[in-house]
């Protein structure tokens, strides 16, 4: 996965922050040296313009910003953001239609500020409230220049660069949220998938228990029989395991797909591992010696051996530079504790969407999963996991 980020590696996941907040600084400091310059105010509402209007700018710059870390408020930052534009710009265009003497009041702090809360409400708030704060805020950058300088003024052309800075925001806000919806709907399919298979192994699971029962009561039937003994309550409990048996088979036969998709499970943990780590020298294992007599449930031991494969799969894939690979198998108490790192964290991807299907496996036996960066420049992915999960 190649490394897209647009601005330096030492800025880390606050560049766009830093750019953001660099670019309003520099509009406030434009802003204010524009009204330092501008003629002196005459008037009573031209110096009530002059007095609180230039505070807008800073004001509205501070609640773009904010939006990154409240966003569940963006309707409230948005709304007091476009009201205190409108605000600025009402005052500047009742001067100018009274004659009094205001120079013109510059928005270049606020136009920024709303088009940024524009594309956040198009990204994040619902299709309605997007809707009407789309077209609020594409009144309030694109009348602001208009209004404030008179329709004779060649800044009235600003108009139209505000308008350009409102359609990329918005179309940048539409965007984001496509792909929000995009992943969301990729992400349920990677844990539906991982139940449809979970359902599947869970058959041959169950499957094997139910016919070791139904095995032990037709030999103990078959017994009954020439002992003379009572055989009506075997007999149903026989009758009832197959017919268990025979519809888990009717419903599981249903969600396989075809014969490529069927799965042995492991006879056990070192099994597993043998089956999910290659065999060609590239991975160090270091599993105890005491992990042979470890009893976990058939259902860990085929968490473990998919965990191990989809981690596996990922240091292929995401770090094809690594020169070592170690995976590490070994028991603590009641839990098997496993984990597969290399020396390859400053890679620019960290796995795709199997990593939720790694998490949605090991939740279901009870267990836990962490993935991320370790000291020595080093990817560790570690699991524990039950080896005897608690019904109930």
């Amino acid at each position: 996965m190649p490394d897209v980020r647009w601005w330096p590696k030492w800025a880390g996941r606050r560049g766009p922050v830093l750019a953001e907040v660099s670019a309003l600084a520099v509009l406030v400091v434009l802003d204010s040296v524009l009204l330092v310059r501008g003629r002196p105010a005459t008037g009573p509402l031209a110096v009530l313009a002059q007095q609180f209007a230039p505070g807008f700018g800073p004001v509205a710059a501070v609640l773009a910003v904010l939006r990154r870390r409240f966003p569940g408020h963006i309707p409230a930052l948005a709304g007091g953001v476009l009201g205190l534009s409108a605000l600025g710009t009402l005052l500047s265009a009742l001067s100018l239609a009274a004659g009094q003497g205001l120079s013109p009041q510059p928005g270049s702090t606020e136009t920024l500020a709303c088009v940024l809360l524009v594309g956040a409400a198009c990204h994040r708030l619902p299709p309605r409230s997007a809707a009407a704060f789309a077209v609020a805020g594409g009144l309030a950058v694109t009348l602001a220049p208009i209004l404030r300088f008179g329709p004779d003024s060649p800044a009235t052309l600003l108009a139209a660069l505000a308008a350009l800075s409102w359609g990329a925001a918005l179309a940048a806000g539409l965007m984001l949220r496509d792909a929000d919806a995009r992943r969301r709907a990729t992400v349920a399919e990677v844990r539906t998938g991982e139940r449809l298979r979970l359902a599947r192994e869970l058959h041959d699971l169950v499957a094997h228990h139910i016919t070791g029962i139904v095995v032990r009561v037709q030999a103990a039937h078959r017994i009954a029989e020439r002992q003379g003994g009572e055989t009506a309550t075997l007999k149903q409990i026989e009758e009832a395991g197959t017919e268990a048996l025979a519809a888990m088979r009717r419903l599981v036969g249903m969600l396989r797909t075809d014969g490529s998709d069927l799965f042995r499970p492991p006879d056990g943990i070192l099994a597993a591992i043998d089956q999910a780590v290659p065999g060609d020298g590239g991975v160090v294992l270091r599993i105890p010696g005491g992990l042979a007599h470890a009893d976990a449930a058939p259902e860990v031991v085929t968490t473990a051996h998919r965990l191990l494969t989809e981690a596996l799969t990922n240091v292929r894939r995401h770090a094809p530079n690594a020169t070592e690979v170690t995976v590490t198998a070994e028991v603590d108490g009641p839990w098997l504790v496993l984990e597969v790192d290399n020396d390859a964290a400053d890679r620019p991807g960290t796995g795709g969407y199997g990593l939720i299907g790694m998490a949605e496996r090991v939740a279901a036996v009870g267990g836990t999963v962490r993935v991320g960066p370790e000291q020595g420049q080093r990817w560790r992915v570690s699991a524990r996991l039950p080896l005897r999960p608690e019904t109930g």
